[in-house]
């Protein structure tokens, strides 16, 4: 029988693995990537990741994520990660709109699911656990990506597209990455463009604003202008910039363990479309993936992984029945990691990375 889950690793990561076997605490850093409802597909992982794979480990754990993965990475850090992943598929997966739902709708949407995620003490959790760190990735606007008006976002998203197509490092003209951490966290970036970085600490006052932030479509939902204890700015999408990541992380050693729905990560939002945009063999040393196999994907309804399209082709209740049942069959994903972890049979199962990757 087809396995329902390929485990990839980089050289570096592969070696550690072959040296100490497959344990929780060779992993100092967790990854989730942009994607939206993409992320059912992992969420039978997650549901046994940090409520118990991750549970007896010691030491301090970076909990990173843009966009989907943000929202991800609140729940991950929380006293009961399990109730908060379970609330966030639910509130998730049953979201409605109206026919055609503006920016504002959507937008007050994605408040109440933030709130439904974080519940009574979920932003003290955020702030306080010191052994899981959130550090959630957010983009910075600047020129016309800053402007509220629908006209220009879309001349700023053209020209975002244009300059990003020559260079990555152009897209420095429109956008800053901006990671909101944790307070005491011992974490670094490391990246090949040397795209503009600032980091500012999460608190009590600014959790729910950097979430919705992280998530924050251009288009699709308004930005958020002026995060308390950040710089003024207007705020978007964590994903604009950082979609699937390019990036090394310290100060500490460790690998990166990184649940994915693709094979294949892609850098940026705007790198979607040009195939000569890989990430870099640094970034990807360390990294374990965890993807689901396409024997596992051709099995779920429709045969493919759900995503934002399902709004639109899929009426309501056809469109939640389908989530629902994914979420369901995403526990296979996480017996069987649970599983093959336990007997050490992971290590027969490890793979080289199935991408190509630029020289550092």
């Amino acid at each position: 029988m087809t396995a329902p889950l390929n485990i990839y690793a980089g050289p570096g990561a592969l070696a550690t693995l072959k040296k100490y076997g497959f344990y929780p605490l060779l992993f100092n850093y967790f990854l989730g990537a942009s994607g939206g409802p993409k992320w059912f597909v992992l969420a039978g992982l997650d549901r046994v990741l940090f409520p118990e794979w991750f549970n007896n480990r010691g030491g301090q754990v970076q909990v990173i994520g843009s966009s989907a993965g943000a929202f991800r990475a609140a729940c991950a850090v929380q006293n009961d990660p399990l109730q908060a992943f379970n609330a966030l598929a639910k509130h998730y997966s049953e979201t409605v709109y109206s026919a055609k739902p503006t920016a504002n709708e959507i937008t007050g949407k994605a408040r109440d699911l933030i709130s439904a995620v974080l519940g009574e003490n979920g932003t003290l959790d955020v702030i306080n656990n010191q052994r899981f760190k959130a550090q959630i990735f957010v983009s910075r606007c600047y020129n016309a990506m800053a402007s509220r008006g629908r006209i220009t976002q879309m001349l700023g998203l053209a020209m975002s597209a244009a300059v990003n197509a020559v260079s990555r490092k152009a897209l420095g003209a429109f956008y800053s990455r901006h990671i909101f951490s944790a307070p005491g966290s011992d974490f670094e970036i490391s990246d090949p463009y040397n795209l503009k970085t600032e980091i500012t600490d999460l608190c009590l006052v600014n959790v729910k604003e950097v979430l919705l932030a992280s998530g924050s479509i251009p288009l699709v939902l308004e930005g958020v202008e002026d995060i308390l204890e950040a710089p003024k700015g207007m705020y978007r999408d964590g994903g604009i910039v950082d979609y699937h990541f390019d990036l090394s992380f310290g100060s500490q050693d460790g690998l990166v363990l990184y649940p994915h729905f693709y094979d294949t990560p892609v850098p940026g939002w705007f790198d979607k479309g040009i195939r000569r945009r890989l990430p870099h063999a640094s970034s990807y040393n360390n990294v374990v993936m965890l993807v689901p196999s396409k024997a596992f994907v051709a099995s779920l309804p429709y045969g493919k992984i759900p995503d934002r399209s399902d709004f639109k082709n899929l009426d309501t209740t056809t469109r939640i029945k389908y989530w629902r049942q994914v979420l369901e069959e995403t526990d296979r994903l996480g017996e069987y990691f649970m599983k093959i972890t336990a007997d050490g049979s992971i290590m027969d199962k490890i793979q080289p990375l199935p991408f190509t990757l630029l020289p550092s």
